[in-house]
């Protein structure tokens, strides 16, 4: 043993080995699978991806594929940040700063992945996008996921005399809005949009009516914080004969109830001509007197979709179930664009989402389970600080659940999923949270069906 230990104190470089020679596997083992991986990566016929839009869809889309080496993905948007849709009541009737509901896109995308660019065209023969300093991209495949726009010019007067809390550039100028407000009425309704016939889905005039619900209970909150509820009147139309078109009766005799116990005023079948300073006008000639009105408009798309040769003749993206456009096979779409997304929710956004990574998975990588499309409408919509109502709804759609939760803290939730949303940078939370989401208000809903 002494022989032994004279030996490696004369060779110090044995004793080493000796001592680390786990540490010099491990290594050894992490430097051959980064030379491999390098190897394999660079002989991987990757598909160009390029994914155009902003919102809860391309977000989904990019994240649940950023990782897979299968895919050179890009990323155009003409803007340099995300704006968080659900969080624009709360910058609209509360004062919260518009850049905290926001997302700068520097904070998820590296360089080369992101391009910031107005894109003008698609050559979808061609595979090919054209952007508006006329550089041209190829792609193997294209996920269209901008969030369809809303078209405050089709309304007469309304982008001169009308409010909104739709986007990130209006909210904030109704909150200023109704800072100077003093009494007497206030006028909340939808416009009524049209529809395409190339897919099969709901024609419904109104097919998001939840911002009006947020409309209707917050600004009645602010009202009395200012005292001012007295003096004001609330009243509301709908494009439709029935409000909330996309739900069904138990949240109707939900919200009924509500506004009677409110004295809030519903008009139906209302359809919105033009938007006076004091009035608001409907095509059956009949008016509303307003000192306020808030309005959600028709939904338009983008006028890179207007040059480009996939749309239907109401400006929507047509597909099959499987997001796939219906006549370029490499061609999928997800979100409010979408012609069978109905009605124009986050959760149907991320459900089409999640469809459109399978099947690109499923296309070019290996088998996966493709998710059958089934649209429901799982909404949390605010009323106050701390209350809000959840509704989980598929009759409409062809289903039989049909659940109204409506609680003093259910603002928590809301509250949450912001939150987590905006700290994760766009994501979501994970799907069993809404598993057990949807358990709890089949428990615990006030009103049922």
């Amino acid at each position: 043993m002494n022989q032994l230990i004279e030996i490696l104190q004369e060779r110090p470089v044995i004793l080493a080995i000796l001592i680390f020679w786990p540490l010099f596997l491990w290594a050894a083992k992490i430097i051959v699978q980064k030379v491999l991986f390098k190897y394999e990566e660079k002989n991987i016929n990757k598909k160009k991806l390029i994914i155009i839009g902003w919102g809860f869809a391309w977000l989904r889309v990019y994240y649940k594929l950023r990782k897979n080496k299968n895919f050179d993905i890009k990323i155009i948007d003409w803007r340099t940040s995300s704006s968080m849709k659900p969080v624009m009541p709360e910058v609209a009737f509360e004062g919260m700063k518009v850049e905290k509901a926001q997302i700068p896109f520097s904070k998820i995308f590296k360089n080369n992945i992101f391009i910031n660019s107005w894109v003008k065209k698609i050559e979808a023969n061609n595979n090919k996008i054209i952007l508006d300093s006329w550089k041209e991209l190829k792609y193997d495949y294209l996920v269209v996921a901008a969030w369809a726009k809303k078209d405050f010019g089709a309304i007469k007067w309304l982008e001169e005399n009308g409010y909104s809390m739709c986007d990130d550039t209006h909210a904030p100028k109704l909150w200023n809005a109704l800072e100077k407000f003093k009494w007497w009425t206030i006028v909340i309704g939808s416009a009524a949009s049209k529809w395409g016939t190339r897919v099969e889905a709901p024609h419904w005039e109104a097919p998001c009516e939840g911002p009006i619900w947020e409309a209707m209970f917050m600004v009645r909150k602010y009202l009395i914080d200012k005292w001012l509820y007295e003096k004001t009147k609330i009243e509301v139309f709908t494009p439709w004969k029935i409000f909330f078109e996309d739900v069904w009766e138990v949240w109707r005799g939900a919200i009924s109830w509500l506004m009677k116990k409110f004295n809030m005023n519903l008009h139906l079948s209302k359809v919105l001509k033009e938007v006076k300073k004091d009035s608001v006008k409907f095509e059956d000639s009949t008016s509303i007197s307003s000192d306020l009105t808030m309005i959600i408009p028709i939904y338009k798309w983008h006028d890179f979709v207007f040059e480009s040769e996939i749309w239907d003749e109401n400006w929507m993206i047509p597909t099959d179930s499987k997001m796939r456009h219906l006549d370029y096979s490499n061609i999928f779409s997800a979100g409010d664009g979408n012609a069978i997304a109905m009605p124009k929710l986050w959760h149907i956004a991320i459900m089409q989402a999640d469809i459109v990574v399978a099947s690109l998975l499923n296309e070019i990588w290996k088998k996966v389970d493709i998710p059958d499309y089934k649209p429901e409408v799982l909404c949390i919509m605010n009323m106050w600080k701390w209350e809000a109502g959840i509704v989980f709804s598929d009759v409409s759609l062809g289903g039989k659940t049909d659940m109204v939760w409506h609680w003093n803290w259910q603002a928590f939730f809301k509250d949450q999923f912001d939150a987590y949303n905006i700290r994760t940078k766009g994501q979501m939370p994970p799907s069993i949270w809404e598993h057990f989401f949807k358990i709890a208000i089949k428990k615990f809903g006030m009103w049922k069906k």
